[in-house]
């Protein structure tokens, strides 16, 4: 059995943690809810404010998770597997990165690094010494069956827990939806995963 232990939403002013508001803000850039979400957590990670949205949001909601679900700090640097996906891939960062070679003649390295949208699963993996299995997958919408069947493959090999999200950044809209599957029933809501399950709470963010 798979149990769903914690999950957390994020959109452009709230943040809620098992359904539950964690922070509210007042509608802002995107830019600047980020930053205030990051006093808010209380955290010192300097390389926070080189990455791009797409990094900055899901890398927020695995610290809050952190916060709200111990157990995820319990497990062994490879046992964590990191499944991730969205719609759009990078798509901020790659109008980014082309702006700044069509505006200044020369393209930004700094902006390239994060043409990626996996890039985000190596900033998590450098915080917290992940290195596990992982995957990120485009779709073209969220589907709770690739995300369930996912876990199961992950899961019936060396990894005992999976961190699953969907993380859509793109001009000030953020859809953020991350959720951690375990072996055991370790955390508050032991919710059985099934696809039926992560539709239900992905439909409650």
């Amino acid at each position: 059995m798979r149990y769903i232990s914690c999950y957390c939403s994020v959109t452009n002013t709230t943040v809620a943690v098992d359904g539950k508001i964690y922070f509210e803000c007042d509608k802002s850039p995107i830019g600047n809810f980020a930053k205030e979400l990051y006093k808010k957590i209380d955290i010192d990670y300097p390389k926070f404010y080189k990455m791009d949205m797409l990094a900055k949001f899901a890398f927020l909601g695995v610290e809050i998770f952190k916060k709200h679900c111990p157990s995820i700090t319990h497990y062994g640097d490879d046992e964590i597997a990191l499944f991730f996906g969205n719609k759009k891939a990078s798509a901020d960062s790659d109008l980014q990165f082309f702006e700044s070679y069509q505006n200044g003649g020369t393209a930004s390295p700094s902006a390239f690094v994060y043409t990626l949208p996996s890039i985000l699963m190596g900033e998590l993996a450098i915080r917290n010494l992940w290195y596990g299995e992982n995957l990120f997958v485009i779709l073209p919408e969220f589907n709770p069956t690739v995300f369930e069947n996912n876990c199961r493959t992950f899961m019936s090999g060396n990894s005992k827990a999976c961190l699953c999200g969907w993380v859509e950044v793109l001009n000030d809209d953020v859809e953020v939806f991350l959720f951690f599957v375990e072996k055991k029933q370790e955390g508050k809501l032991n919710y059985e995963c099934t696809a039926e399950t992560i539709k239900n709470i992905f439909n409650k963010k």
